[in-house]
C-alpha cells in the first residue's frame, strides 16, 4: 500500500479572471477594435468580453434618439402650445368654430388624446423591459420637476407611468400630460 494520498498531477490548469484596459492606436474605432479582437482570438483564451470602446453604431442610436425626442415632442406638447398651433392651422367661419370650441377644449386638456396608444405603449415598454435610466420632466402645480428615474409600469387605460426615483428612491405615478420632456440618462 502506498503512502497518504498526494496530488501528483502538477499538469492541472486552473482558470484566471483579469480586468484591464488596452489601448490600441489605429486610423479608427473599428480598425481597432478588429486589431483588438484578432489580438485576443490568437492566444490562448477561453472567453472574453469586451465592456467598452466600442463606437459602432453611434449612427443608429443617434437616430433613434432623434426618433424619440420628435416623439416626445408631439406627445408631450403643453395644452398652450397645442392652442397655438390649432389656431394657427384653423381658418374657419366663426359659427362652426363656436360648435367645436367645447371639442378643442376637451382635445387640448389631454394633447395626447390624438396618438395612438399602441406606440406610445410599445415605446415606453422599451424603457420598461431595458431597464433604462431616463430624466422627466414633470410639471405639477405649475411647478417644473426634473427627476432621474426608470420607467416601472405604464397603465394605457389610465395614462399614467409609475417610476422609481433613483436619489430618492420612491415610487412614483405621472399622468401622461403632466410629462413635459423624457430623455436618455
Amino acid at each position: 500500500m502506498k503512502g497518504p494520498m498526494t496530488n501528483t498531477n502538477h499538469n492541472e490548469q486552473l482558470a484566471y479572471l483579469f480586468n484591464v484596459d488596452i489601448l490600441i492606436k489605429d486610423k479608427s474605432n473599428a480598425m481597432a477594435l478588429q486589431a483588438l479582437i484578432q489580438l485576443l482570438n490568437s492566444g490562448n483564451l477561453v472567453d472574453y468580453r469586451i465592456k467598452s470602446g466600442v463606437e459602432l453604431g453611434e449612427i443608429i442610436e443617434a437616430t433613434l434618439s432623434a426618433k424619440r425626442q420628435a416623439m416626445i415632442s408631439k406627445a408631450f406638447r403643453h395644452p398652450a402650445e397645442e392652442l397655438a398651433s390649432k389656431a394657427q392651422v384653423k381658418e374657419e367661419p366663426k359659427a362652426p368654430a363656436a360648435k367645436s370650441a367645447p371639442d378643442s377644449g376637451k382635445a387640448n386638456s389631454n394633447p395626447m388624446e390624438n396618438m395612438n396608444d399602441a406606440a406610445i405603449q410599445s415605446w415606453i415598454q422599451d424603457y420598461v423591459t431595458n431597464n433604462k435610466l431616463v430624466r422627466l420632466s414633470i410639471e405639477r402645480n405649475r411647478e417644473r420637476t426634473a427627476i432621474p428615474c426608470r420607467i416601472l409600469n405604464y397603465a394605457p387605460d389610465t395614462r399614467t407611468l409609475s417610476v422609481y426615483h433613483v436619489d430618492e428612491k420612491q415610487v412614483y405615478t405621472f399622468r401622461l400630460n403632466e410629462i413635459i420632456d423624457l430623455v436618455d440618462a
